[in-house]
């Protein structure tokens, strides 16, 4: 072979490793998995102590009415015993390290990854990721683990077998194969229509959660009979499959109990035949109805585990993929804090997933100190262009570079505490007023304050029946729109950020509210901040210096706030004489696009 094939290859494998974590994490426990299978072989080889004590107890003691030797049997196989179950003892302990060793470096990895993947991908089962570290755990430490070690261990009792007699041997390898053809057939009938009985399940269950988060709606309007229709259709679906699992598995499973109960009676009617013609003993006929249960066991019980086995294997290599994905961007060098300077350039925004841009060509910059105001009519894109300003949706087309930096490839944990956000749809996690204004991090009360006070919330917070400590959630205090806006609007604030995204921020805002808003955007601007605002109330357009107009997902015109204003003045200002009919009086986010489409 030549050495830039040999080089090739070893980069392949290098490759290769890179793109499993889970694997290189397994590598890395290899030491503690080859003493589990050493421990594991000692104890399958102890497996057969029982069976030659029962024989010598039959041939010896029986015979020869020897208690003395009675007595050193017996304390020899406790003796065993005790060994033997030291040895389970240790292993089990070694597997439980090795799994809380598993969860400790995946967990986190894990929730951090699907957590982002959920922003990116909508349709991503964080719960199925999440449980999929857990369904890893327990594999390792479970039943199915040692069953996968056990199984190789069956030859041992054949080749017992085979000392006591070469058709002892051959009845026991039938059996064998007899049982792991059973075995593999139930599981090959059964596991298909399970799996689709499973996925009915998950989906039934998801009906149901859906409906419950908009319980108030759905029994208001009178929509309970309609989704319970949906969910019991799909659980009717359910449990349709789980019957026809059972009765596919039936066959074959009544061909393997049946197995189960006439094999050892098989082997003792050989034994004893074979005890008639004098060539085997007694005790070998007992030991020999031993020897056909300890030799199938290993094979059962990997079949019987086979579903968890296989569901494991499923989780680790989509644990592999989506922390591979992860691991490109996690040794990134650590970038300085940005300073606000956002260029966006032809840049188009299409939904993950989809193929059809929902923005497309999009241009302008923004430098510290300065606000943007994204208008137009609804349905325009405005929503999923501040996705593309935030990063969490990458550009299809063109650049959102945050300080020169690609803002979708900037790693969030480093460059989420200098960027605010304030989302058109505000859910507010579980935790105290102060907490969810701190970001859910270490409450700084000083800075809390002063977001709450630029946003002349902090009167109201006190308020609350425990200010700032007041509880909010589904079983905590509950803010009205607004004053869960303003909550909102004080934590993109909080850490005075370089860069600042809201989207309708004044929404739910009563005039107070909003005033406290423009004087908050006004005095952040003063220190430097950088703002992209989304509106369709005119109000907010005093206090920003730039109109960026979407209409259709494409921008129509960029430019100063007070000419573009002046734009739509002149359109209606218009002579009497001109052949372009007067429009009527509407919203400076209708009318500005049609007064640039005039212009240009």
């Amino acid at each position: 072979m030549s050495t830039k094939t040999q080089a090739d290859d070893a980069a392949g494998r290098t490759g290769k490793l890179a793109a499993k974590p889970v694997a290189k994490l397994l590598k890395a426990c290899r030491h503690s998995f080859y003493l589990v299978f050493f421990f594991t072989a000692i104890t399958e080889c102890l497996a057969v102590a029982p069976m030659l004590y029962m024989m010598s107890a039959y041939d010896r003691v029986i015979s020869t009415r020897s208690g003395v030797t009675l007595v050193s049997l017996t304390l020899l196989i406790v003796g065993v015993y005790l060994f033997w179950s030291a040895l389970e003892w240790m292993r089990t302990r070694l597997l439980i390290r090795i799994s809380l060793r598993t969860d400790w470096d995946l967990a986190a990895d894990v929730f951090d990854a699907s957590f982002r993947r959920s922003v990116g991908r909508r349709n991503v089962n964080v719960q199925q990721l999440m449980g999929d570290v857990v369904a890893f755990r327990q594999f390792m430490t479970g039943e199915p683990m040692l069953a996968l070690m056990s199984a190789p261990f069956a030859i041992v009792f054949i080749i017992v077998g085979a000392l006591f007699h070469p058709l002892l041997a051959a009845f026991i390898a039938v059996a064998v194969v007899l049982m792991t053809l059973s075995a593999w057939f139930t599981q090959k009938l059964s596991s298909p229509i399970l799996k689709a009985a499973n996925d009915e399940n998950a989906e039934s269950q998801r009906v149901a959660s859906d409906s419950l988060a908009q319980a108030d709606a759905t029994l208001a309007l009178g929509m309970l009979p309609a989704v319970r229709r949906r969910w019991h259709d799909r659980h009717r679906m359910f449990l349709q499959m789980s019957v026809n699992a059972s009765e596919a598995s039936g066959i074959t499973g009544g061909v393997s109990k049946f197995l189960q109960k006439s094999l050892p009676s098989l082997q003792i009617a050989l034994g004893a035949w074979l005890a008639i013609n004098g060539e085997i003993t007694g005790g070998m006929v007992i030991a020999a109805s031993m020897l056909i249960s300890r030799s199938v066991s290993p094979i059962q019980r990997l079949m019987s585990n086979w579903g968890q086995i296989v569901n494991a294997r499923t989780a680790y290599d989509r644990l592999n993929i989506l922390l591979a994905e992860e691991a490109q961007n996690a040794d990134r060098m650590t970038l300085p804090a940005p300073t606000g300077r956002l260029d966006v350039t032809a840049a188009a925004a299409a939904p993950p997933g989809a193929t059809k841009a929902v923005v497309s060509d999009v241009s302008f910059a923004v430098r510290p100190g300065e606000a943007v105001a994204i208008i137009g009519p609804s349905g325009s894109g405005k929503t999923s262009l501040t996705r593309l300003l935030i990063g969490v949706w990458k550009p299809a087309k063109g650049s959102v570079r945050l300080d020169g930096v690609e803002l979708s490839e900037w790693n969030h944990d480093e460059v989420g505490p200098h960027i605010g956000f304030v989302p058109q749809d505000i859910r507010l996690p579980d935790g105290t007023v102060a907490e969810n204004i701190a970001r859910l991090g270490p409450v700084d009360s000083e800075r809390v304050i002063a977001a709450a006070r630029l946003v002349d919330m902090h009167e109201t917070i006190l308020a609350f029946p425990d200010g700032y400590d007041t509880y909010l959630g589904k079983s905590g205090f509950q803010l009205s729109g607004g004053q869960r806006q303003r909550v909102a609007i004080a934590r993109a604030f909080y850490g005075d950020p370089a860069y600042v995204v809201m989207d309708e921020p004044n929404a739910n805002l009563d005039e107070v509210g909003e005033t406290a808003l423009l004087k908050a955007i006004t005095a952040q601007k003063a220190r430097g901040t950088s703002f992209v605002i989304t509106t369709h109330r005119p109000r907010l357009i005093s206090v920003v210096d730039q109109l960026l107009v979407l209409r259709q997902g494409r921008q129509v015109g960029f430019g100063p706030a007070a000419e573009m204003i002046a734009a739509v003045r002149d359109l209606r200002t218009a002579p009497a004489e001109t052949t372009t009919p007067k429009p009527p009086v509407a919203p400076v986010s209708a009318i500005a696009p049609v007064a640039l489409a005039a212009r240009g």
